[in-house]
Parts: structure tokens; C-alpha cells; sequence
């Protein structure tokens, strides 16, 4: 009798052991943060509550199936490709016009003008979700619209993040306003989001800030669209703060650790 309870138990206990193996192994995968290239064994451990032989037997398994890369010496720990692979199978099956449909929503109500979602595409953006102001003034582009991601709001809120924005501006903006075009991006870049007034729609206000998904990558941008005559400096200013909520929430929502 007591053989058959204690066969009966045995493969409960592993399969406990097994599941507190994997929920260690994700805490360390979880424990990197953006911006974390490299992490040696002791700061690991400050952010686990693991001791260092769980946490090295852990390692370990985790760097044969590509998860980690260990280097150096002493050694230092990075996240491998298994987890790239994993986060590009993910990110590529997103659907990011459903995923972004309750932020748009709620920012249409919020506002009142029209909402709309663009992606960087080659050296375009393209309207791929828009809901259109209710008001009889108001101005709308459709989803499919493509422009180029040098000119407008929605535009520079993408190039302001991107690392060669300075090759997208040949035979498009003249060589002595390349500087300050690329002035305006490090402003829109330390700022978070970017404003346009009567540029590309005379009498518009465009406001539009970025967005980006697991790999960390800005991918395209969210923006609010209305009429100079309801978007006075202090309207603009209120629309921006609830894009940037906006855009933290979509990010997240995309796989983006976001501060």
C-alpha cells in the first residue's frame, strides 16, 4: 500500500519540479530589460531569488536551447537568438489596426477629431486604421494612404527614431535645409512626439507620436487630426499628453517594455 502511494505521488512531484524549473528559467528571461546588453551572474541575482547554483544549472539549459549567450570571463549572459526567433514569430502575426482599435477608440472620444495609424513602409507611411471625425469640419486621409515619411507629423514621429533618417532626405529637401530638417528630428526625438500645422492639408493640425513593438523598434506612428479653428496651443497640448498614453498603452500591447 505504501509503494502504491508513494508511486502515485512521484510523478506529481516532478511535474511540480518541472513547472518551478520553467517559471525560474522565465524569471530570468524576464529579469533583462531594454537596454540590458549584457548581465553577469551577480546582477542576475539581485533581480531572481535564486541561489547561484540554481540559477548557473538554469543558465546553462537555457543557453543550449539558444535562449542565452554566455561570453567573457568572468562570464557575462545576453539574451540569444531563440528569443529573437520568438519575438519576430510573435510580432509578425500581430494585427496591429485590431490591436489598436480600444486606444483609437477611447482617443476619438476623448477628442473628437479624426484618429489614425500609420506604418513605416520603405520611405513611406501608410494609414492602415483610421476613424474619421463625426464633426461636419474635419479632415481624414483613409486607411491605404501613403505618404512619404519625411513630410507631416505622422511622418517625422517615424524618421525622428530612425537611425539613417538623413539618407531618406536626398533629392527631397535641399541640401542647405538638411541640417535644420535634421534638427527638427533630434527636437521631435527628445520630446516624443512630433506637431504640423497648414503643411500637408492647408488649415490642419496633425499631432502624432510613435510607436514600437517587442524588438523595441519604432514601427510607425498614432495621430490626431482636426482643424486649426478648434486646435488652439492649448487643445494641441492636451491631444498630445493623451496620444502619449496612447501610444505607452499600444506599445505595450505590442511587446514593448516600456518606462
Amino acid at each position: 500500500m505504501s509503494n502504491e502511494s508513494t508511486a502515485s505521488w512521484a510523478p506529481a512531484e516532478k511535474s511540480g519540479e518541472g513547472v518551478r524549473s520553467v517559471d525560474r528559467a522565465l524569471d530570468i528571461l524576464l529579469a533583462f530589460r531594454a537596454g540590458d546588453r549584457q548581465l553577469s551572474a551577480s546582477e542576475l541575482l539581485r533581480r531572481v531569488d535564486l541561489s547561484r547554483p540554481t540559477l548557473y544549472r538554469l543558465l546553462k539549459t537555457l543557453e543550449l536551447r539558444g535562449f542565452i549567450v554566455a561570453a567573457g570571463e568572468p562570464q557575462r549572459f545576453q539574451l540569444g537568438p531563440s528569443v529573437a526567433h520568438l519575438a519576430h514569430v510573435w510580432t509578425s502575426g500581430l494585427d496591429l489596426a485590431e490591436l489598436s482599435q480600444p486606444m483609437m477608440r477611447r482617443l476619438w472620444e476623448q477628442t473628437g477629431e479624426t484618429v489614425a495609424l500609420l506604418v513605416h513602409h520603405g520611405r513611406e507611411r501608410v494609414c492602415v486604421a483610421e476613424i474619421p471625425s463625426p464633426q461636419p469640419l474635419s479632415f481624414k486621409r483613409g486607411v491605404g494612404h501613403s505618404e512619404s515619411v519625411i513630410l507631416g507629423a505622422s511622418g517625422r514621429a517615424i524618421l525622428a527614431f530612425v537611425k539613417d533618417a538623413a539618407s531618406y532626405l536626398d533629392g527631397k529637401v535641399p541640401p542647405d535645409q538638411q541640417p535644420a530638417y535634421l534638427e527638427g528630428l533630434v527636437r521631435i526625438r527628445e520630446a516624443g512626439y512630433a506637431i504640423s500645422r497648414d503643411e500637408l492639408i492647408k488649415g490642419a493640425v496633425a499631432m502624432a507620436v510613435p510607436f514600437s513593438t517587442a524588438a523595441g523598434k519604432v514601427i510607425g506612428s498614432l495621430a490626431v487630426y482636426g482643424p486649426s479653428a478648434r486646435l488652439d496651443d492649448v487643445r494641441v497640448r492636451q491631444i498630445v499628453a493623451l496620444l502619449l498614453d496612447a501610444s505607452r498603452e499600444l506599445s505595450a500591447k505590442a511587446g514593448a517594455v516600456t518606462s
